[in-house]
């Protein structure tokens, strides 16, 4: 499908999208960023502040020599760069890297939601601006209300769909030790599951673009028999999908799953945004009939939430 005859028509609402991965390469190749669980868990790290390597070895539990092997990958990337601060090396998030903060705000906005903890520091985040203790609330920035998967609708843009994204993708999930999910921070351990694994998060994403059949979402990723059949059972098994029927059976998206949404979304922005021209999908809010532009919102005072913009 030439992008130049479908810029601006509408996605049916009620078929699986022709060939979705064609068009999520925004989400792809930010995943092939933060879709690995160690990048993921050293990210994650950096945002709250540990700089140092041998800080960053502590936290995640991680061997040296893998710690030293995804700074350098993220350094690669361009979501973290090396600064020299009174004599010893930190490591820091670049313009690109704390771009994905809305994106950490929405796994915070879904994990609280489903998986409240109290003793999970990220759920008691405190608002730099009003002083409060808040939940991010993912908005529309045209209209400032709030958003899900039932209020937006898929446009094709004038981006090129891309058929080069599954090309180097892993087979088999990555493990991280237990020794690395600090007990303060549970919401790693949930997040790991969902975004650090690409074909995971695919198959999450293809779900959003009303793929249902295990025959669909073979076609859709291009992915093995054994390997969408192990990440279709973990995500039932995690409450995301359900599964129904025999047989021919389908899998939806569960209450829970259908939250990740603004996960997808961010991840969309952040993808369009630093690796591609033009986007090849675009949403649209139903309320106010703007294509959607997503912003996180303080729930205690409204405002806008910008990087770093929280204590705790």
């Amino acid at each position: 499908m030439n992008s130049s005859n479908t810029q601006g028509l509408p996605v049916s609402t009620d078929q699986p999208m022709a060939n979705p991965l064609l068009y999520a390469r925004a989400i792809s190749r930010a995943l092939a960023v933060v879709g690995d669980r160690s990048s993921l868990l050293l990210t994650y790290w950096v945002f709250l502040g540990r700089f140092r390597f041998t800080e960053l070895v502590k936290c995640t539990g991680l061997s040296k020599s893998l710690v030293s092997n995804r700074l350098k990958r993220l350094i690669g990337q361009g979501v973290i760069e090396r600064r020299d601060v009174g004599g010893a090396n930190e490591f820091h998030l670049t313009e690109m890297g704390k771009d994905l903060y809305d994106v950490a705000l929405a796994i915070i906005y879904w994990d609280k939601r489903w998986h409240f903890t109290e003793g999970c520091v990220t759920h008691h985040l405190k608002h730099a601006g009003c002083g409060k203790e808040f939940s991010p609330v993912p908005s529309c920035a045209s209209c400032l209300q709030a958003f899900d998967a039932r209020a937006c609708d898929w446009h094709y843009g004038p981006g090129e769909p891309d058929s080069s994204l599954a090309s180097d993708m892993p087979s088999r999930r990555s493990r991280i030790a237990a020794s690395a999910l600090n007990v303060e921070h549970p919401i790693m351990d949930r997040t790991l599951e969902i975004l650090g694994d690409r074909w995971t998060a695919l198959t999450i994403a293809a779900a959003f673009y009303r793929v249902r059949s295990f025959g669909g979402f073979q076609q859709a990723l291009g992915i093995a028999s054994n390997i969408l059949s192990d990440r279709l059972s973990r995500l039932t098994e995690l409450g995301i999908f359900t599964r129904n029927g025999a047989g021919r059976a389908e899998y939806r998206l569960t209450e829970e799953g259908l939250s990740l949404f603004p996960v997808i979304v961010t991840l969309m922005r952040w993808g369009d945004r630093w690796f591609c021209e033009a986007p090849a999908l675009v949403l649209s809010h139903r309320a106010c009939q703007n294509p959607l532009v997503s912003t996180m919102l303080c729930d205690q005072c409204g405002s806008s939430l910008g990087f770093g913009d929280f204590y705790y």
